[in-house]
């Protein structure tokens, strides 16, 4: 995840490249040094080293002593909170989720857009399972991920245009649609997956919260998931559990249908 700059006079890099060390942070991580930090972010060693005594100055990170790894401090843990907080549905939708994960021993995910990729913000595991692939803050492509497919065939066409898409993302966009239209999730094609070690559905959902649609979506390894389990089992089951989740927080769908 390189840190991007911007030539907009409005645009503070100093500050993007602060947050974009904070964003580098995943949820299994023991702390980072300073040389993982440069490598997650694409930031020079020098410009790391700056930016990890301002933000440690400031509480976003900690940093014991001797001790080389730099750990999320308690702003950010505090930032973290009044941010999911302020986001109702995920409360609200918390045991459904769950219920959906144990039921189908799948990892079942929240996914948002986070630059020109998807970002798990939360994750449900299946009760009793101790590790299963993704944590919160992994990031994955919109290209080649079914969360990506249903995000963007939610998107209406002014934000989905303001986005520069190549020819295959229009085709991407237009086949999940259809999809979700046709039977209410979408499934990344074979050819097109980003990975061939995981297998998922998804379900649009509009986030009020974020001003656009998110993601949820049931993952697991294709031993677990396979094609068929998708289509017939675990899509209708996350279709109508996202179905019911706008019931309870009076949302209405993420699919605008277009002319």
């Amino acid at each position: 995840m390189n840190v991007r700059s911007n030539p907009d006079r409005r645009f503070a890099n100093t500050l993007a490249r602060g947050l974009g060390l904070l964003r580098a942070y995943r949820a299994g991580d023991d702390g980072l040094t300073h040389s993982e930090l440069a490598a997650r972010t694409g930031l020079p060693n020098s410009t790391v080293s700056r930016l990890t005594f301002t933000l440690s100055e400031l509480g976003f990170l900690s940093h014991e002593g001797r001790n080389d790894r730099y750990r999320l401090g308690p702003a950010a843990l505090a930032l973290g909170n009044v941010a999911t907080a302020s986001v109702s549905f995920i409360d609200i939708g918390e045991a459904l989720m769950q219920k959906l994960a144990n039921d189908t021993g799948t990892l079942v995910s929240l996914a948002v857009s986070d630059d020109d990729r998807l970002m798990l913000a939360k994750t449900w595991r299946p009760s009793g399972t101790a590790s299963i692939w993704l944590e919160p803050g992994h990031r994955i492509p919109v290209y080649g991920s079914s969360s990506g497919r249903a995000i963007v065939a939610a998107l209406d066409d002014a934000r989905f245009e303001a986005t520069a898409p190549s020819d295959e993302m229009r085709k991407f966009r237009s086949d999940g649609y259809g999809e979700l239209i046709s039977r209410g999730f979408t499934i990344a094609p074979r050819d097109l997956r980003f990975s061939d070690t995981i297998n998922a559905v998804a379900v649009p959902f509009h986030a009020q919260e974020y001003g656009q649609p998110v993601a949820f979506s049931c993952g697991a390894l294709p031993s677990v998931l396979d094609d068929a389990r998708m289509e017939t089992t675990i899509g209708p089951r996350l279709r109508d559990a996202v179905r019911e989740l706008e019931q309870m927080t009076g949302r209405s769908p993420a699919l605008v249908r277009r002319g």
